[in-house]
């Protein structure tokens, strides 16, 4: 197979929007890896997840509205619409069994859409992601600083440079996806998305807060870098790292696993431990809740 994410495809929204997707096979009768991107980040994020998986899973890592190869949408970025979408992106595959994989902001996605359908879902991994548990998220003192870094992004897509603000971290990936995120993930119209999406976090955080989304009975691992990074400085990963940790506390079958490499961007540095956690899930639905 010529591209490392395997084969495009697209499926279609009730509303009629086209979402794009690249599905790599896996052995025949395998359950089916999903993978949800962070804020505004396009499937090739995970070209080097996606074939740690194929051995043992078929896996579909997918874009977004306005992301990737997905045509724009005018509507709302809200965590309910991205959620629809990803379900909607199911009902195309097939009946399942899924596991779902999100990154950042794509890990409130995968939970909502996984209490909206659990019967089809066989496990989720949650991977450094966004969660209402980390206080701090809620200050006053995040939106101050979302604000001059969006500006930034903006600027630097203009001037055509946003992509060499993370051409060291993509340099791992495999030539095809490299090249795709370099085409595609860098434009000034990628930047409108992301402020859409960021704009919808704050409500999005308190509407998980006031209306925990129901895992009960589904297995959860929560990833998280251990590494501090940009964006990420040692106090706000702690806390992050410690919303992680009672992420799977008080969920149940919960786990709690580091990734030794990383800051934020785990699935460009830790790609094989997210696949052995995939896999942990499958051939171990249930156990008790541990860290390591």
């Amino acid at each position: 197979m010529s591209h490392p994410q395997g084969t495009p495809g697209t499926a279609r929204t009730p509303d009629g929007r086209e979402l794009f997707y690249q599905r790599l096979p896996g052995p025949e009768g395998t359950p089916t890896v999903v993978f949800e991107s962070g804020l505004a980040a396009s499937r090739s994020f995970w070209g080097l997840v996606q074939p740690a998986v194929s051995g043992f899973a078929t896996s579909v890592a997918y874009d977004r509205s306005g992301l990737g190869r997905s045509p724009a949408s005018p509507g709302p970025r809200d965590l309910d619409t991205l959620a629809a979408d990803l379900n909607a992106l199911l009902d195309h595959l097939g009946a399942g069994p899924f596991v779902l994989v999100g990154h950042s902001w794509g890990g409130p996605v995968i939970r909502l859409a996984t209490a909206a359908r659990p019967d089809r879902i066989a496990g989720v991994v949650l991977v450094d992601a966004t969660d209402e548990l980390c206080g701090p998220l809620f200050t006053e003192q995040v939106r101050k600083l979302e604000r001059p870094a969006q500006r930034m992004t903006v600027l630097l897509a203009r001037l055509r440079l946003l992509g060499l603000a993370y051409r060291r971290a993509t340099a791992v990936l495999p030539p095809e996806s490299r090249a795709d995120i370099r085409r595609e993930g860098f434009t000034v119209a990628v930047t409108k998305v992301r402020a859409a999406e960021l704009a919808a976090v704050p409500s999005g955080l308190n509407s998980l807060r006031d209306n925990p989304p129901d895992l009960t009975g589904i297995p959860v691992t929560t990833i998280s870098g251990a590494l501090s990074s940009p964006g990420m400085p040692r106090g706000t990963r702690a806390a992050v790292t410690e919303s992680h940790r009672r992420r799977a506390l008080v969920t149940e079958g919960g786990r709690h696993v580091l990734a030794p490499r990383s800051g934020h961007l785990v699935p460009l540095t830790d790609a094989e431990l997210i696949a052995e956690e995939v896999q942990r899930i499958l051939t171990s639905r249930q156990g008790p809740r541990r860290t390591r």
